[in-house]
């Protein structure tokens, strides 16, 4: 007979009604990563904590919410682009009826998060939307217990609306770092007013609405402040303390998974 614990498992993962089933049958026909096992392997039954979610990417192509035990998210403002009106407090409503705690903070500023409290940390296209990287990686690990685990995404440019655009050194983002650059930096501003292709990214409008919108950055960070590729990523958070275990590329991501060594 089945116990209590694995009937409740069993009822979170069944879908409520028929849009559920749809959704449901949809996430299961969507390729998945390579090696995505590896990925699933470092959640599966942990604790874990999201930056800038929830992703829909964690249910289809690299699907890791089915699988963990619990999931609390951060996002920078109670009013994003992406989610639209959201509070804090027990809302965050990663999948079907789940719920983990949201936090409304800064990513380079996890406060209100005690010190190596999670398992695994998740971020699906959000660092790039971060002035200063470095240092909120740094907050990230900060989360994280030691051994635990971090699973990046990160938009592939040859994709999307930054094929135009040179990859970011890696010593531009020490120097960041070291300056303690602010979320108010517009500092890549002209080169994105020039090299951004816009007819694919239709959310940003004509040139004149791109512009006015990517000069209001700090309240909507929208703006892709740097470029990355699988080696930056890796150069990162290996000087932020963390060893590589997998990564893999897709024509439209790049995927990271890291351990916390300190």
């Amino acid at each position: 007979m089945l116990n209590a614990g694995i009937k409740l498992k069993i009822k979170n993962t069944l879908p409520k009604s028929l849009i559920e089933i749809l959704v449901y049958l949809k996430h299961l026909c969507v390729k998945k990563i390579l090696h995505h096992h590896i990925y699933i392997s470092h959640v599966c039954d942990k604790k874990g904590v999201e930056i800038g979610g929830p992703s829909n990417l964690f249910k289809t192509a690299l699907p890791l919410y089915q699988r963990v035990l619990s999931l609390d998210g951060v996002n920078f403002s109670n009013a994003t682009l992406w989610e639209g009106e959201i509070q804090q407090g027990l809302n965050y409503a990663f999948m079907r009826n789940r719920k983990g705690i949201q936090y409304i903070s800064d990513a380079t500023d996890l406060a209100q998060i005690k010190g190596g409290v999670y398992d695994f940390l998740l971020s699906s296209n959000c660092l790039e939307h971060i002035a200063n990287p470095i240092k909120a990686l740094m907050e990230w690990r900060r989360v994280i217990k030691s051994g635990g685990s971090l699973i990046l995404v990160l938009p592939n440019k040859a994709s999307n609306f930054d094929h135009r655009r040179p990859t970011t050194s890696f010593n531009h983002l020490l120097e960041d770092f070291n300056s303690n650059i602010s979320e108010h930096d517009l500092t890549h501003l002209e080169e994105i007013l020039k090299l951004h292709d816009l007819s694919m990214d239709p959310p940003a409008g004509n040139k004149e609405n791109f512009e006015r919108r990517s000069l209001d950055n700090y309240k909507n960070r929208t703006l892709h402040h740097h470029v990355f590729d699988l080696k930056l990523m890796a150069f990162m958070l290996e000087y932020c303390g963390f060893e590589i275990i997998q990564q893999t590329e897709t024509d439209i991501n790049f995927y990271t998974l890291a351990i916390n060594k300190i």
